[in-house]
């Protein structure tokens, strides 16, 4: 199951990604979180001190690498520099899957202890200094979308992405990817504002949205969002005292997280697994066509030099029992 994590700045989406990260481990669910937030805090909220956080591997440095070994055998693709961030895979291609090891997961993945549990983490990698002024985060965050787009993944595996902030997660079709996109909002003008800003670019899409309210205190605040969000608000989550305590670098056992905060994580988890009986391959395979058309059209075939729409494999629909080639 492919679920996202979205809000504005400063809502609180990277801490509820990562209690439910934490969640899904603690209940022995295989997991990969990955932070494709221009501010790369996810790895910090699961624990990580400042330097083990600074020597996670950037995928973004690492997509001439990805690119290589995803395109595989596909004779529609006959070099990694001709595929673009939404490249779909086809007849060749090798796809990833959320237990494998593969040279992807060697390269870019780390292992995150949690009290006994364990999850991969993976990151975009940060907005660098050598960036300013020439280069687009979404180009780092490119290495996700890739990976999603040949991702096949099944019931009670989760791959968790902490988005970056606000509507700029429409900048890209990676909007798409996913089975459930959880809306951190606040009870203020601003939280509900992205919301509403969320739900109108996700609705031509049918991109499953649900609201978690953050930061509430008290009857008003819930009265606040049950008026704006109406049923799309699907739970809210308070004060905690577990959370403060991490965030001053005392964590304690997961197991110790508020009761009322963790039977929230279980309504997420219980929404996130119910969405897997919607599922529809076609629809999505149809979509990262889509947006690897319009991608191509708009900037791919200029920056490539090939006609990228070449790289559509017209028979091929992404499936969890899809096969793939092994590595050589």
């Amino acid at each position: 199951m492919k679920i996202a994590f979205v809000g504005k700045g400063g809502s609180g989406k990277t801490t509820l990604s990562s209690l439910f990260i934490r969640h899904l481990a603690a209940a022995r669910v295989p997991v990969i979180a990955v932070d494709a937030d221009i501010n790369q805090h996810l790895g910090a909220a699961l624990g990580l001190d400042e330097a083990e956080a600074a020597t996670l591997p950037a995928m973004g440095a690492h997509l001439p690498l990805i690119k290589d070994y995803l395109r595989g055998t596909n004779p529609r693709i006959p070099s990694a520099d001709s595929m673009i961030k939404t490249t779909p895979p086809g007849e060749g291609s090798r796809l990833l899957r959320v237990g494998e090891d593969n040279l992807v997961y060697d390269t870019c993945a780390r292992t995150v202890e949690l009290d006994d549990t364990r999850v991969r983490l993976m990151a975009t990698g940060p907005f660098t200094e050598s960036d300013l002024g020439v280069a687009c985060y979404h180009s780092k965050v490119g290495a996700v979308e890739l990976c999603l787009n040949h991702l096949v993944d099944g019931r009670e595996e989760y791959v968790v992405v902490d988005m970056t902030a606000g509507s700029d997660s429409f900048a890209s079709g990676m909007f798409t990817r996913f089975d459930m996109t959880f809306l951190v909002a606040e009870p203020t003008r601003k939280g509900i504002a992205v919301y509403r800003q969320y739900k109108e670019y996700a609705r031509d899409f049918g991109v499953p949205l649900k609201v978690v309210g953050n930061k509430v205190q008290g009857p008003d605040d819930l009265a606040f969002l049950r008026a704006e969000a109406g049923d799309d608000l699907l739970v809210t989550v308070g004060h905690s005292d577990w959370v403060r305590a991490m965030e001053k670098g005392r964590p304690t056992r997961f197991a110790y997280l508020e009761q009322a905060n963790r039977r929230a994580l279980e309504t997420l988890h219980d929404t996130a697994d119910a969405a897997y009986e919607r599922r529809d391959w076609e629809r999505y395979t149809r979509q990262m066509v889509h947006f690897h058309l319009k991608n191509a059209e708009s900037w791919g075939n200029a920056k490539t030099g090939v006609d990228l729409a070449a790289q559509v494999d017209p028979a091929f629909v992404l499936f969890e029992g899809a096969a793939t080639p092994q590595p050589a």
